[in-house]
């Protein structure tokens, strides 16, 4: 098991934790003896990072659950631009990038399908690319929103079930918890150093109340201008890499917030609300793809894994200027009351709208005959594969090697040009009804009920490239289309070796382009967009969800236990259309179920400030729509039969879980905690090909119950497990200045494996199996800085067929923040993010076989907060 080759590097960490803990607590021990602490009420910190860390451990320290806290420090805003980014600080939580920009978070180094999400208690769904994940997009939700995150390690009875490691609960802003009128926002702008792309962000939030009405709105607004370098390689055989991909995409990435809320208190105990937020995450990307087909037929000569020498290797190119747009349309209504003898009761009535779309048209191009270069390739650093390159000459009847150039002739991408259309299209519609009652009888019992409907209707396509188009038709609608005219004379930024440079692409004028192409095509008869998404790749469901729960807290002299019990009745309808030999095949596979899922958390104050708690609970997390979708591919002709596409024989994946921690609260808001946990997990899914094993494919008297289905599968059962540490405290012991000095520290050593019916042992998607952060800052005299330190080691990535997969080797991220406050309206700030230069690779099997290269560069920006 990784966990345990991890073990002693674990341990070592775990080492100098306790030491520095001893060291930073010490000192707490001895002041408590000659003087008492002030009650919680009464700590009063001055600085936003530090009144951030009080309120999240004062919190935590009166839950009832095991959780964690991320709190919004003092302008009502995280010091991150999306919510993905301020999670990653908090215990266990690793943080998934694509090209650098946070975007899923992975609590315990579980798969993320494992996590939930609610926003002010009510459960979101996530609808990813193609829903072929339930993972909740963490980039499309900017932090400015929000005034805390809780993450639900152990649940109780009011959360929902469907949450294996952890429910993140995204809390928004409370017009009422500011008297009078508030103004907040900020104005940033910097660069990328990689590319020197510009980036900048904005954020304002309005407020009113009085006793009764609060009202608020706001909008926010972060954009950059990105180039990523980025080196990938298809395929290992048995010679060596079978392909050199040499890209560098230049984006342009924007998330947009706009949000607004009403909160009216008729009368003491009474509250109605109504909030409204909009998200949207646009991502502009341009690619200039080149890929040296060096295992092709056409390429003579020899290779290896460490060099080759090739006469006549295809260049293929591969370009876009593609759009990717994630919107979700958030709204909620309710209502609480609270007749002041122990009888409370909520209700959420909330609609849910998410977009996900992707517009991907692809130009490809390449070469052939005497066009194809000759190389010398030196691939003794795999990450960057150094490439000669060489003019192919015609000898006889055979080809031979040139003389050597110092660049390709990226016009010479004429033959057998296409356009790929890539498209993606995922809807969900979600009503919600959420309902919770609370009644106390007496001061040391409490019950609780409640219910929840949720009624989603998912329809959409995973992402279909089937329509293919051939330039060569353009001079039939007298629109001829040449390479030649897109080729600019700017080099690519890049800080990835090659041996040689290429010029940018106009991907933009290239898209132009094609779109008026494609239209003129369509009128001619030449391109039909219908035949864009083939009908098997089409999913439609709806799930509907009827939950409910009782549960009791009971308190005693030293703490408390909170036991419940959640039922769950789901429906799910499941249509789509299977493509059989000679035609199509509609089909239809429904699920119906009920399940139990019992909780308990107790809590046992050994001291003042001693807290132990353990939990155990059952949860569930249900297959994606992509993956259990009755839509497929089915050849009949083959013996036996193939099928691909979905499989909605899926089962959901069970777990039952067991949560430890043992807690110090410390005076000023500090904390020193370690945790422990444990996950039984049945039905695990992976990717296989198997026989089919059901009749659910059968259709017009054929039975394909022995075809061979690839697809998603249950295996077999699970574990995942681990150790937490976590140590918050500021240095008031300290004399004179240095006393504005703090820490904020977590390591978590993590393990786990699955077993399928003929593999054991398969490492868990996202498990690192050690994530550490830490952050040392300053808040005194008008100045507050921290250096923010994150790192995760390997995990694997991409789950393959037959237990194998793409892992990803572990990296580091270092941060800066500066903030001076000029004076109590307006506060100027600086960031220096990823000052690692981190460079992000996958591989295969070992890092010797790397199959995807990339960089970002820093990132700076500077500017201003203010608030009245």
């Amino acid at each position: 098991m990784r966990f345990n080759s991890r073990f002693a590097q674990g341990r070592r960490n775990l080492i100098l934790a306790t030491v520095a803990t001893i060291g930073l607590t010490a000192p707490h021990a001895y002041a408590q003896e000659t003087a008492p602490e002030a009650e919680p009420d009464e700590i009063v910190i001055t600085g936003s990072i530090g009144q951030s860390q009080a309120a999240s451990t004062r919190e935590k320290r009166q839950a009832d659950n095991l959780v964690d806290i991320a709190a919004a420090d003092s302008v009502g805003r995280f010091p991150d631009q999306n919510s993905a980014a301020a999670l990653s600080r908090l215990p266990a939580v690793a943080v998934q990038r694509d090209q650098g920009q946070e975007r899923y978070i992975q609590v315990r180094g579980a798969p993320n399908r494992w996590t939930s999400v609610s926003i002010d208690g009510v459960p979101m769904i996530g609808v990813d690319e193609g829903g072929t994940t339930r993972a909740y997009r963490f980039d499309a939700v900017p932090a400015v929103l929000l005034s805390a995150m809780a993450v639900n390690k152990s649940l109780t009875a009011d959360l929902q079930a469907e949450a294996i490691v952890a429910n993140i609960d995204l809390r928004t802003y409370s017009p009422l918890a500011v008297k009078g009128f508030s103004l907040q926002g900020d104005l940033g702008y910097g660069v990328m150093e990689l590319g020197g792309g510009e980036q900048r962000q904005g954020s304002i939030r309005a407020s009113w109340s009085n006793d009764t009405l609060g009202i608020v709105v706001g909008a926010s607004h972060y954009r950059r201008h990105q180039t990523t370098d980025n080196r990938e390689v298809g395929a290992y055989d048995a010679l060596g890499p079978t392909e050199f991909d040499i890209r560098n995409y230049v984006l342009d990435r924007e998330n947009n917030g706009l949000f607004g809320a009403v909160e009216w208190a008729p009368v003491e105990g009474a509250k109605m609300w109504a909030r409204a937020i909009y998200t949207e995450f646009k991502d502009d990307e341009q690619r200039n793809q080149y890929e040296f087909d060096i295992d092709s037929s056409q390429a003579i000569g020899t290779r290896s894994m460490a060099r080759g020498e090739l006469i006549g290797v295809p260049l293929v190119g591969t370009f876009n200027d593609g759009q990717y747009r994630t919107r979700n349309y958030i709204n909620t209504i309710g209502g609480s009351i609270d007749d002041g003898n122990g009888l409370k009761a909520k209700l959420n009535l909330n609609y849910t709208r998410t977009e996900n779309v992707t517009n991907l048209p692809l130009v490809q191009a390449r070469t052939s005959g005497l066009a194809s270069p000759s190389i010398i390739y030196d691939n003794s650093d795999p990450r960057f594969p150094q490439v000669q390159l060489f003019t192919t000459l015609a000898s006889g009847a055979t080809r031979v090697r040139g003389t050597a150039v110092s660049a390709i002739d990226q016009a010479s991408l004429t033959s057998s040009g296409i356009v790929i259309v890539g498209r993606q299209d995922t809807f969900s519609d979600n009503y919600t009804v959420k309902a919770d009652v609370t009644k106390e009888f007496g001061a040391d019992t409490t019950v609780s009920a409640g219910m929840l409907y949720a009624d989603r209707t998912i329809t959409g396509f995973t992402f279909a490239t089937a329509n293919i188009v051939p330039l060569a038709f353009g001079a039939t609608v007298g629109q001829p289309f040449s390479m030649a005219k897109y080729v600019t004379s700017t080099p690519w930024d890049t800080r990835f070796p090659l041996g040689f440079n290429f010029n940018y692409i106009d991907n933009q004028a290239m898209r132009r382009d094609i779109d008026s192409l494609l239209v003129a095509l369509q009128g001619a008869g030449l391109y039909n967009p219908a035949n864009d998404v083939p009908a098997e790749n089409r999913y439609k469901l709806n799930e509907r969800t009827l939950a409910g729960y009782v549960s009791g807290k009971f308190e005693f002299g030293i703490g408390q236990v909170v036991a419940g019990l959640r039922v769950e009745h789901f429906d799910l309808d499941n249509k789509g259309t299977a493509r059989v030999t000679g035609g199509f095949a509609p089909l239809s596979a429904p699920q119906s179920y009920t399940d139990l899922f019992p909780s308990i958390n107790a809590r046992f104050d050994l001291s003042d400030d001693l807290v132990f708690r353990i939990a155990g609970q059952r949860g569930i997390a249900r297959p994606s729509f992509g993956e259990i979708r009755v839509g497929s591919s089915i050849n009949d002709t083959a013996s036996p039969g193939t099928i691909s596409g979905g499989n909605p024989t899926l089962k959901p994946e069970y777990t039952w879980g067991l949560d430890a921690s043992i807690e110090y609260y410390l005076p000023g808001g500090g904390i020193v905690a370690i945790s422990g946990f444990h996950r039984w997990v049945d039905n695990v899914l992976y990717q296989n090909a198997q026989p089919v094993g059901s009749d659910v494919f059968n259709s017009g008297g054929i039975d394909r119950s022995a075809y061979r289905l690839t697809s998603t599968f249950n295996g077999e059962s699970g574990r995942l497990y681990g150790i937490e540490f976590n140590l918050q405290q500021r240095f008031t012991f300290l004399p004179g200045a240095l006393d504005g000095f703090g820490f904020q520290g977590n390591l978590a050593l993590l393990g786990g494996e699955f077993d399928t019916p003929t593999l054991k042992g398969i490492a868990f998607q996202g498990l690192s199996d050690t994530v550490a952060n830490a952050s040392l800052y300053y808040e005194k005299y008008g100045l507050s800085a921290r250096v923010s330190y994150q790192w995760r080691s390997d995990w694997l990535d991409t789950l393959g067929g037959f237990g194998s997969g793409e892992y990803r080797q572990g990296y580091e991220n270092l941060d800066v923040s500066l903030r001076y406050a000029v004076n109590d309206q307006l506060t100027l700030f600086a960031d220096a993010s990823n000052l690692t230069d981190a460079i992000y690779v996958a591989y295969e099997g070992t890092p010797a076989k790397p199959t995807e290269v990339e960089q970002i560069g820093r990132r700076f920006l500077g500017g201003i907060r203010f608030s009245f």
